[in-house]
């Protein structure tokens, strides 16, 4: 099992920044891709970025140039740094992370979500 503990949500006002955190712990052998995910009131849950284990990005059009996402492979933390906050941007927020077990078998693991709330 693994667990991904996210902090770094909270309040903020538009044009402002955070930082998302996201921590794996557990029976790690390999992680995959990581990516963070956002849902919004009565909206499905989205795609924010992604990035694969070899450090390769990608992310939703409306926030390229704004988030950009990155991982630390020792300490198996991604983050997501969000500049230029927009309420649009008001969301929980959720890790998400791919790993690979010993044995070969593939994983999927959701953290508990964080709240990102943007005021205009």
């Amino acid at each position: 099992q693994v667990q991904l503990v996210e902090s770094g949500g909270g309040l903020v006002q538009a044009g402002g920044s955070l930082r998302l955190s996201c921590a794996a712990s557990g029976s790690i052998f390999r992680i995959n891709a990581m990516g963070w995910y956002r849902q919004a009131p009565g909206k499905q849950r989205e795609l924010v970025a992604g990035i694969s284990s070899g450090g390769s990005t990608n992310y939703v059009n409306s926030v390229k140039g704004r988030f950009t996402i990155s991982r630390d492979n020792a300490k198996n933390t991604v983050y997501l740094q969000m500049n230029s906050l927009k309420p649009e941007d008001t969301a929980v927020y959720y890790c998400n992370a791919a790993t690979t077990d010993v044995a070969g078998l593939f994983y999927n693991y959701w953290g508990q979500g964080t709240q990102v709330t943007v005021s205009s």
